[in-house]
């Protein structure tokens, strides 16, 4: 990189439009830049969960989770790119498989919440399913490679787990949504 990041303002974007890792300028809001934007939210928030305190096996695996992350809006970013591969999506169900067989079986709807790093990996869980509704909606308009949408799609089961996980680390169980509580 560099000295290419040694000026944050460049004032390209001041006329609405923005330019892509290939050189290509579009319209800041358009599909692609939309689905950036939102997985750079979801990479966010899991920083903001990052600051909790978590178990070291549940940090190291968000961390590799912002890389991946930030790979994955790489190749958002360079239409052609390929960079988030069944390698990335398979690690995701491995450790998914890895959190979810200790924990009970779920026979009621949960509802996020409980302790602060459960509720961050549900908030987590929220955007990235964002990320990867706005995926699908720019692979209706352009070639998307399948890798970074499946990715999405198993990282958001991984928060909704990670939530409970959490939960148990806390000293917490789920919290369980009551059918008809207010009725």
């Amino acid at each position: 990189m560099g000295h290419r990041l040694s000026k944050i303002y460049t004032r390209t974007g001041d006329a609405g439009t923005t330019g892509l890792g290939d050189g290509q300028r579009v319209p800041k809001n358009s599909l692609r830049i939309d689905a950036l934007g939102e997985v750079d939210e979801a990479n966010a928030v899991i920083g903001v969960l990052l600051c909790e305190d978590l178990p070291d096996d549940v940090r190291s695996l968000l961390t590799d989770v912002q890389h991946d992350l930030f790979d994955l809006g790489g190749e958002v970013c360079i239409p052609g790119m390929s960079m988030i591969s069944g390698k990335q999506v398979e690690h995701l169900e491995n450790e998914l498989d890895r959190l979810n067989e200790p924990l009970p079986p779920l026979k009621d709807f949960i509802l996020p919440g409980g302790t602060r790093a459960a509720a961050l990996a549900h908030h987590a869980r929220t955007v990235c399913r964002r990320a990867e509704r706005a995926l699908v909606a720019l692979a209706q308009e352009e070639k998307v490679n399948d890798g970074p949408r499946q990715y999405l799609n198993r990282l958001s089961d991984l928060l909704f787990v990670l939530g409970r996980v959490l939960n148990r680390a806390g000293g917490r169980g789920d919290v369980l949504w009551q059918k008809g509580r207010n009725a």
